[in-house]
């Protein structure tokens, strides 16, 4: 499981067969690039380890509806680019008023779904109900609750209206796929306005999708996209090296990568993560309602020598929830590092000075097994007992995230800009501090970026020093593709994995 802020959750799954490989070269499909020749009816295999639960992302789909459908299949009036930026998508255009409470937005003309029916103002307000829905598992559900009203005064303008300021208003609608109001059975299909239909989904196998005819930008640069899912890194660098997929989108066995490197019919990528894992403390259980204990824990392990452990020479430490491409970055390794003598101190002033014991709460996929040895080995050494259950992501999801009925927990949390978490006491681990709450208040409220980033770079200092959770390392983004392949995206924001530019030379 890598939890998407909010709700998101899942598994791993078996993999079937890997279709054939379309070949590539030229014909009347090609074209021709700086970087060689292209053939645009090519069908491009990606492979990844993240198969969607089902293909709604108001409905708990995971991380492997993101990577296959956001973008591809699914538009949003905004599109966040794999640099990190917000771009004007399904919007033509908006305004907001002086006081900040309320937003225009002029639809593009001309926006038409799959299903041929054209896009209209009753969409985007049947979108944005469906992510405030009460039964919503939406990445950003709590985020656009503050919206209070949406207008529909024409079929091509939207207007709506805040019950107060939200600077990250805009950045949160890039998150909110427009989805074909008459639409039906959202969870096995589905109608979107993006470069690509759903073709197939082969549960446990793959999932195809094909180039929409209809679509109203610029057509995708391949025909058809498939992603084939498979149950574990050592199975999908396999299906890479035997050219059954074309590209893996996060490579997750940095132990595998000698092969591709030393191969110039390979390249590998190391692009940007926003992928934490974190040692999640119940901050209001004991012994963890007392920082000095967080404290403790969090300086007895050593999160260098883990990362290496897990991932070579790759990823980065943080220190906090904030990783480097986010506005309000700093390097807050420094606080709560490693240091045995300074953990038994911490421990012997809040009154454990011979330990306690505790449940680690461990998902059962790698690199959660892991890292929780790791973690129970090092804390030994201060005298502290570590008790691991391990319990898959539909357990994790009910017993820890939904009914808090845990002490510690592992887990990957993969959205940008996500620290404001830690200003909401009723988030799955309870970290309740009133100054970091208004600080993020303030923060969302504020009039310019610029006072936005002043506000929340407080936030990230003070959970840091508070050790409201132990941010293990970053992951880091690795993108293994076939050397003849373009146009991939490098970056792992929120998991998406834009397909549509991706070209193979012939």
């Amino acid at each position: 499981m890598r939890l998407s802020t909010s709700t998101l959750y899942v598994t791993a799954t078996t993999a079937g067969l890997a279709l054939v490989l379309t070949a590539c070269g030229g014909g009347s499909g090609a074209k021709s690039t700086a970087a060689g020749t292209w053939d645009k009816n090519v069908t491009v295999n990606i492979g990844s380890l993240y198969e969607p639960q089902n293909l709604d992302n108001t409905a708990g789909g995971g991380q492997g509806v993101t990577e296959a459908l956001n973008g591809n299949v699914y538009e949003g009036l905004f599109r966040l680019t794999d640099d990190g930026k917000v771009d004007k998508l399904l919007a033509q255009d908006y305004q907001a008023s002086a006081d900040g409470l309320t937003y225009t937005f002029t639809l593009r003309s001309g926006v038409k779904f799959h299903s041929g029916k054209e896009l209209t103002s009753a969409d985007v307000k049947y979108s944005l109900e469906k992510v405030l829905a009460d039964d919503s598992q939406s990445a950003r559900k709590s985020n656009l609750e503050v919206v209070k009203d949406i207008a529909t005064p024409d079929a091509h303008t939207v207007k709506v209206t805040l019950s107060q300021k939200s600077i990250s208003f805009v950045y949160n609608l890039s998150y909110v796929w427009i989805i074909n109001s008459e639409a039906k059975e959202l969870k096995t299909s589905e109608d979107g306005t993006g470069p690509y239909t759903l073709a197939k989904w082969t549960r446990g196998s793959a999932l195809s999708l094909d180039r929409f005819a209809g679509y109203w930008g610029d057509a995708a640069a391949n025909k058809q996209v498939v992603f084939h899912y498979y149950k574990d890194a050592t199975a999908l660098n396999n299906a890479l090296l035997t050219n059954a997929v074309d590209v893996v989108t996060s490579e997750q066995s940095p132990d595998a990568l000698a092969q591709f490197k030393s191969n110039q019919s390979y390249k590998v990528n190391d692009g940007n993560s926003t992928t934490k894992l974190l040692l999640a403390f119940n901050d209001k259980a004991k012994p963890f309602t007392d920082v000095k204990v967080r404290q403790a824990v969090s300086a007895a392990i050593d999160d260098q020598k883990l990362l290496e452990s897990v991932w070579g020479g790759y990823g980065k430490l943080i220190g906090s929830m904030v990783p480097p491409t986010d506005p309000w970055y700093e390097d807050l390794t420094k606080v709560n590092a490693y240091d045995v003598a300074k953990a038994k101190k911490l421990l012997a002033e809040a009154g454990y000075a011979k330990g306690f014991s505790f449940t680690l709460d461990t998902p059962n996929y790698d690199p959660h097994p892991t890292a929780a040895t790791f973690i129970k080995s090092q804390l030994a050494e201060v005298g502290i007992t570590v008790k691991i259950n391990t319990i898959t992501p539909d357990e994790w999801y009910t017993k820890v995230y939904k009914n808090h009925d845990f002490t510690a927990t592992l887990q990957e949390h993969v959205n940008d800009r996500d620290l404001v978490w830690y200003g909401n006491p009723d988030f799955y681990w309870g970290y309740d501090n009133k100054q970091v709450t208004q600080w993020v208040a303030q923060a969302e409220e504020a009039t310019t970026t610029a006072q936005q980033t002043e506000l929340l770079k407080k936030v990230n200092r003070q959970t840091a020093e508070d050790a409201a959770s132990d941010w293990l390392y970053l992951y880091p983004q690795i993108v293994v593709a076939n050397s003849k392949l373009s146009g991939y995206p490098l970056n792992g924001l929120n998991s998406q994995f834009y397909a549509y530019d991706i070209k193979k030379q012939g």
